[in-house]
C-alpha cells in the first residue's frame, strides 16, 4: 500500500509518524496533507528505518535537495560518495543522483548505501548513457527500455524520480512556433524532444503514463514530474511552451493521485524576481496544490560562479510564496561539475533561502530559531551563536580566528564600541 492510499484510508504509517516528529507537528497533519495531495512522503517501500522519512508539502518546513552525480568527463564513485556525505552534513533533506558517466548502476547503489537521505534519480539519463555505451543514439532506445530502467531504479530503492512526461509533441511545437533564446536547457527535455522528432511519436512517459503509475503503486516511489521545457534564461520565462507543459503535468498529477500515487511538480528555472511569486501561485493553482519543487529559481543570468546566491535570492521569494522543495544550485552551475565544497555552499545557500521563506509563511518553529539567535547575540554568547548557526563550523571558525585579538566578549568589528554593551549601559541609566 502506498503512503497516499494509507493516508486516504485514514491510516497513519510509521513513516508519517517519523516525518511528523522531525517537523514537530502532529502525525495527523502529515497524514491529512498526503491524503489531500498537498504533501508527499517520498519513501520507497524497499527502504528501512535507516533512511529518514521526509515529508514535503504545505505547512511543513521547506526542504532542500542536493544534486550530485558523475559525468562522462569525471566518473569517480568515491567523489560522488564524498559529495553525498558533505550534502548530508550540511543539512540537505534529500539527494538526487544525476550521474551520466561511469557505471551508473554501481554509483546509484553506492549512494543509496552511503546516505540516510531519500534519493531521487532521472532514469532517462541512464537510458541515454546505456545507448551511448552500446554505440547507439538515445533515439534508438525503445519504450520498453525506458520503462525497464524506471523499474530498475525503483527496485534499487529510489524514492522519487524526475520523469519528463510533459514534454509532449504539442508542447515542443509551441516552443518552435514562438521561438526562444535558449530553446531547451533540460537534458531530459532535450532527449525526449529528440526521441519524439526522430520517431515521429508521442513522449512514451506521457502516452503510457498509466504504465508509470503501475510502477509507482508497486514500489511507492514519488513522481517528480519534470519541467523539461523550463526557461533557461530570463527572456524565456513564462512562455507558451513552459505553460503548455505545466498544463500537461497538472493533468498527469491528477491522474496519478486518483490512483494512489504521490506526485510533486517541478518548476523553473530562470525567472525574473518580480515574476517568481506569481509563477508559484499559478503552478499551485493549476497543479491542484501539489508540492512544488523548483530549481532556484535563478533571478538573473549574469552571475556564473555565484549562482548559489542567485538561486538563494529566488528560492527565498519562492519559498515565501509557497514552494515546498528547493533544489540547490552551486557556484559551479553553468560552468562545471560541482565538487564537494560547491555542494556544501549550495546546500547552505538553499537552506538559508528555505528558512527565510519558512519565517515568511509562518512554518511552525521557524521564527523561534531566529529568536534564540537574537537572545544569544544579546548575551554575547558566542558559543551558543555558533551552535545555532546554519553552518556552525564556519561560524565557530571565523570567531576563533579573531577572538584572540580582542577581549572575549566583543568582536573585531566593534571591539570596545560594541553596540550591545553600549546600549546596555545607556538603557540602564
Amino acid at each position: 500500500m502506498t503512503q497516499l492510499k494509507a493516508a486516504v484510508d485514514g491510516r497513519v504509517t510509521t513513516e508519517m509518524k517519523r516525518a511528523a516528529a522531525a517537523e514537530n507537528v502532529p502525525a495527523e497533519t502529515v497524514r491529512a496533507g498526503i491524503a489531500e495531495g498537498v504533501t508527499v512522503l517520498p519513501f520507497n517501500e524497499k527502504l528501512d528505518e535507516r533512511v529518514r522519512a521526509v515529508a514535503v508539502g504545505k505547512g511543513l518546513r521547506t526542504k532542500v535537495n542536493a544534486n550530485i552525480g558523475s559525468s562522462r568527463d569525471h566518473a569517480d564513485v568515491r567523489l560522488e560518495l564524498c559529495k553525498a556525505r558533505v550534502a548530508e552534513e550540511a543539512g540537505a533533506d534529500a539527494l538526487m543522483d544525476l550521474s551520466t558517466g561511469g557505471d551508473l548502476h554501481a554509483i546509484r547503489r553506492a549512494i543509496l548505501r552511503e546516505t540516510s537521505l531519500p534519493v531521487g534519480t532521472v532514469p532517462v539519463y541512464e537510458v541515454a548513457a546505456r545507448a551511448e555505451d552500446e554505440g547507439r543514439e538515445f533515439e534508438d532506445a525503445s519504450v520498453d527500455e525506458m520503462f525497464d530502467v524506471v523499474e530498475e531504479h525503483a527496485r534499487d530503492g529510489v524514492s522519487f524520480m524526475t520523469l519528463h512526461a510533459g514534454v509532449t509533441r504539442y508542447a515542443v511545437e509551441r516552443l518552435k512556433s514562438q521561438g526562444r533564446e535558449l530553446d531547451i536547457v533540460s537534458r531530459g527535455g532535450a532527449l525526449m524532444a529528440g526521441w519524439m522528432a526522430r520517431r515521429e511519436a508521442e513522449n512514451p512517459f506521457y502516452e503510457f503514463f498509466d504504465r508509470l503509475v503501475e510502477l509507482a503503486l508497486e514500489y511507492d516511489f514519488t513522481f517528480s514530474l519534470g519541467d523539461g521545457l523550463r526557461p533557461g534564461c530570463l527572456a524565456d520565462a513564462n512562455d507558451r511552451a513552459q505553460i503548455t507543459e505545466l498544463l500537461a503535468l497538472a493533468e498527469l498529477a491528477k491522474r496519478a493521485r486518483e490512483r494512489g500515487a504521490q506526485v510533486m511538480l517541478e518548476g523553473p528555472g530562470h525567472v525574473p524576481l518580480n515574476a517568481v511569486a506569481e509563477h508559484v501561485r499559478l503552478q499551485k493553482a493549476v497543479g491542484g496544490g501539489a508540492p512544488f519543487y523548483t530549481l532556484g529559481p535563478l533571478v538573473t543570468d549574469v552571475a556564473p560562479g555565484y549562482d548559489h546566491i542567485t538561486a538563494a535570492i529566488g528560492g527565498a521569494v519562492a519559498a515565501a510564496a509557497g514552494v515546498d522543495f528547493l533544489c540547490y544550485v552551486t557556484p559551479a552551475e553553468h560552468l562545471s561539475l560541482p565538487g564537494p565544497e560547491d555542494v556544501r555552499l549550495g546546500v547552505i545557500a538553499s537552506r538559508i533561502a528555505a528558512h527565510a521563506g519558512d519565517v515568511a509563511k509562518g512554518v511552525v518553529g521557524a521564527a523561534d530559531w531566529d529568536l534564540e539567535m537574537s537572545r544569544a547575540r544579546r548575551s554575547l554568547d558566542w558559543k551558543r551563536q555558533a551552535e545555532l548557526a546554519v553552518d556552525p563550523a564556519e561560524a565557530a571558525r571565523r570567531r576563533s580566528e579573531n577572538a584572540p585579538k580582542v577581549e572575549a566578549e566583543t568582536c573585531t568589528m566593534c571591539s570596545n564600541m560594541c553596540a550591545i554593551k553600549l546600549s546596555e549601559k545607556a538603557l540602564a541609566e
